[in-house]
């Protein structure tokens, strides 16, 4: 017995040695704890400090965890103002940092130290206070006005500060607050420096949003136990509390569905799977509350009833003499508080997707329903029943509300990918299905199956109106551009989907239907099943008749006022003939980018490292940014724009009596070559004036006048290929020649014979006489005829002065002197000018 208690006092001296260089002599203050781990965060590298972490975890009590738990998990993710980053999850990378990255992820793992501490705190039912005022716009701004928010996330948690204290808290367990802090450092971390080789699907963030789905929201099996380091032992869920004060509710306050299964259990642990289907209801709900419940306050407005309004009102008067120092916030004040500039960034929508495709596998996977109906109350798990509505109750309506806010304010760029795959990732959840197509199908288009008319039906508004505001998005686009391009074929490719027209089709005509007997209908708020609290809530009579169906689904989304836009009404269809003529527009364009890409690098030569085209000589100006595209960019935009138009036919059954119609009218537009196509506009007397859908066509680069200059060809800007004095010194010469002997070259020009050809091929500028209509102009602006004259600006170009070297270089060869090469160049000249005065008298010298 001696030796036992020895060597029990010898392994309890050892661990007190261990855990002294952490912890200091005093281990029962947690302050002294928390001011050693501080200093292991300077001193001490990351995974040394995640190993002691580690360690402190293990070894030490609960009540002594207790008092670092806040400051571990903010060390972790950063501060919510985001001015500590913390361990920078989002920008943490294997391929960069290996080591921290592999030992952040063990560390925060589902079966990892951390969680083995949030479940040890969860035992003894700690609270810990969360702000209201970094919560969600909505949500802080009913709390403000002391109306309780319908998720019941929220229910018996929130905290009057008491005299002197600060704001509103939420009381939450251990587990809500380590995922609260998770799930909320995507928002508030967004503005923390992140490089730009980083991808935001390969970092830690991700990787742990798409293990922690894994692990609670399970495709096959059950929720995994919680670690216990009590042999036997269970992490109780959390226990109802009474409010702190009490709130006006949105609706009927309804129950967990965690509370209502287990009511009729003789023991909590009598069925372990209910005891733990609260950690997959509230991480689910904490992922939707942070990531998806923000809106702008034009729609806060329109989600306030005039019922919660008045009980508002009613509890303000009932209260306004007793409450806890000053009266509520008015609703106006509440309002312009709520003004929050909710910006979504990239990966914040790529992490959405990630929970929509998680949440159609979860959902999928449900077990098929038993052949009595009676056994369903009896036999299904908790589990099962909230894979049977965790999308139409947790997500369905928030999502609609984040998608149309991106759809109405993300930029009209090409990151608007990430959006558009999130909304088309969640129109599909048959992709994400457990079975897979036939092996001889693989090659042909996969038919959507009638089993998923229900889906469609009762999230109508995702496909139609959505649908709608992707075409006003991309007739304000330049689908020239390859990814633009991929966007219109990507949705159309979606939507054309055998057997997916018809469905969506068959759900608009069941909303518009004539309503016969369909009780009164409530605002949003309180008919939607995707409110009311918690999945486990109780359950709304069964409804039998798919037009009632379909009609709630769009009331409880936009309210009983809206006015529903057919997808295949002619209001649409005009939109998808415009994009359709839109597309024929881009093919064009992109036709002759390819061909002015060709013939300018045919036309290069070897002074074109001079800076000196052609287009320079005569002022015009033929730049432009689509020129940079590239060949093989230009093949796949047009690859795209047809398979796109012929998706859209498909979708709308247009016919190519009208496409060929458009395709006809798209090239009417072009200019005398052929090739250029100039902007829509009209003939007025005023001269051309530009239609709208010209000057769409300008601003986005889609075609151009051809502008050139019409002044004086002397007094043109000084050019990148010219010598700036010689110019000035050319143009004062000409000048004074032209003073002393304008008489004479106008006798001169005026002859009729040899002399006159040969005079008027060198002393005039035809172009400045004909007047040239490549750009809205007056009609009754003539052009100034300038006469004969000498101009002698051509010697101050480079090119020109470097020719003559070279020529004066070459003829040294041959021991020709200055002088005799001088009197060569311009005999030969004199030939070349006696030949084109005699056959091209139009055309002019150094213009060719």
């Amino acid at each position: 017995m001696n030796d036992d208690a020895n060597e029990s006092a010898t392994a309890e001296a050892r661990r007190e040695a261990r855990l002294g260089d952490m912890a200091g002599p005093y281990l029962q203050q947690p302050s002294f704890l928390l001011a050693t781990l501080k200093a292991d965060c300077v001193n001490k590298p990351f995974a040394q400090r995640c190993h002691d972490l580690e360690t402190v975890i293990e070894e030490f009590p609960a009540k002594e965890l207790h008092g670092i738990f806040p400051w571990l998990v903010e060390s972790i993710f950063g501060s919510l103002d985001g001015t500590i980053v913390g361990w920078n999850l989002r920008c943490l990378q294997g391929r960069t940092n290996p080591t921290e990255y592999s030992v952040a992820l063990d560390f925060l793992d589902p079966s990892g130290p951390m969680m083995k501490l949030v479940y040890k705190l969860q035992a003894e039912e700690y609270r810990y206070d969360f702000p209201v005022s970094y919560l969600p716009g909505p949500v802080k701004a009913s709390i403000q006005e002391q109306v309780l928010p319908e998720c019941s996330l929220y229910h018996n948690k929130v905290q009057f500060p008491s005299s002197g204290g600060l704001g509103l808290n939420l009381a939450l367990n251990p587990f809500e607050y380590y995922m609260f802090y998770f799930a909320i450092s995507l928002i508030t971390q967004k503005n923390s420096p992140i490089t730009h080789h980083i991808s935001p699907s390969n970092s830690a963030y991700f990787i742990l949003v798409d293990t922690y789905l894994k692990c609670f929201l399970p495709t096959e099996g059950s929720v995994l136990p919680p670690p216990s380091s009590n042999p036997g032992g269970a992490i109780p869920s959390p226990t109802p509390r009474s409010p702190a004060v009490p709130f006006t509710s949105y609706g009927m306050h309804h129950t967990s569905l965690l509370k209502r299964h287990i009511a009729h259990q003789p023991s909590v642990n009598a069925d372990p799977a209910s005891q733990e289907i609260w950690r997959s209801e509230t991480l689910l709900q904490i992922f939707v509350e942070m990531w998806l419940h923000h809106y702008s306050l034009e729609m806060y407005q329109k989600m306030q009833s005039p019922h919660i309004k008045l009980e508002v009102l009613h509890y303000r008067l009932s209260i306004s003499s007793k409450h806890h120092g000053s009266p509520a916030q008015s609703s106006y004040q509440a309002l312009h508080a709520y003004q929050e500039s909710f910006k979504p960034t990239e990966e914040h929508v790529l992490v959405v997707r990630l929970l929509v495709k998680h949440l159609h596998a979860f959902s999928n996977s449900l077990k098929p329903e038993p052949l009595s109906p009676s056994a369903h109350s009896h036999t299904a798990s908790p589990l099962e029943e909230f894979k049977r509505v965790v999308i139409p109750r947790f997500v369905q309506q928030k999502l609609y509300i984040f998608l149309q806010h991106c759809f109405g304010h993300w930029p009209l760029d090409a990151s608007f990918r990430a959006v558009l795959e999130m909304w088309l990732s969640y129109l599909q959840p048959w992709r994400y299905a457990p079975e897979k197509p036939p092996q001889t199908a693989e090659l042909l288009p996969r038919s959507v199956s009638e089993k998923w008319a229900a889906f469609i039906q009762e999230n109508l508004l995702m496909y139609t109106k959505l649908f709608v505001g992707f075409l006003n998005r991309t007739l304000r686009t330049d689908l020239v551009s390859p990814k633009n391009a991929l966007m219109v074929f990507r949705v159309a490719k979606v939507f054309a989907q055998p057997n997916l027209a018809e469905m969506i089709l068959k759900g608009e005509q069941l909303f518009l239907e004539p309503e016969l007997v369909i009780p009164h209908r409530q605002h949003r708020l309180f008919m939607t099943p995707t409110l009311g609290g918690s999945f486990l809530s109780s359950w709304p009579p069964a409804i039998t008749d798919a037009s009632f169906k379909v009609k709630s689904h769009v009331y409880s989304l936009e309210g009983q006022d809206f006015q529903y836009k057919q997808m295949f009404g002619t209001e649409v269809r005009n939109l998808v003939l415009k994009l359709a003529q839109l597309i024929c527009q881009a093919q064009q364009t992109a036709k002759s980018i390819s061909d002015h890409s060709a013939e300018t690098t045919a036309s290069h030569s070897f002074f074109s490292w001079f800076k000196f085209t052609p287009s320079e000589m005569n002022g015009s100006y033929t730049g432009n940014d689509l020129d940079e595209i590239g060949q093989d960019s230009i093949k796949k935009t047009d690859e795209y724009l047809e398979k796109a138009l012929e998706y859209l036919c498909q979708i709308f059954k247009l016919n190519e009596a009208q496409l060929t119609q458009m395709m006809m009218k798209c090239g009417t537009a072009q200019d005398e070559n052929g090739k250029k196509q100039l902007p829509d506009c009209i003939e007025s007397e005023n001269g051309l004036i530009l239609t709208p859908l010209g000057r769409y066509q300008m601003i986005n680069g889609l075609r151009r006048f051809d502008v050139q200059y019409q002044g004086d060809t002397e007094l043109q800007p000084i050019r990148s290929y010219e010598n700036a004095t010689l110019v000035r010194l050319l143009y004062r010469l000409s000048s004074a020649l032209n003073e002393r002997l304008a008489d004479q070259m106008d006798v001169l020009c005026s002859r009729e014979d040899f002399v006159g050809r040969f005079c008027r091929y060198h002393l005039t500028n035809p172009h400045l006489v004909h007047k040239i209509r490549y750009s809205p102009v007056l009609k009754d602006r003539t052009s100034q005829n300038w006469g004969p004259r000498i101009s002698l600006r051509f010697l101050a170009s480079y090119r020109t002065l470097i020719s003559l070297l070279m020529l004066y270089f070459i003829a040294s060869w041959f021991h020709i002197g200055p002088v005799g090469c001088t009197f060569i160049i311009l005999f030969s000249y004199f030939l070349y000018a006696v030949i084109m005065a005699f056959f091209f008298e139009g055309r002019k010298p150094h213009e060719h």
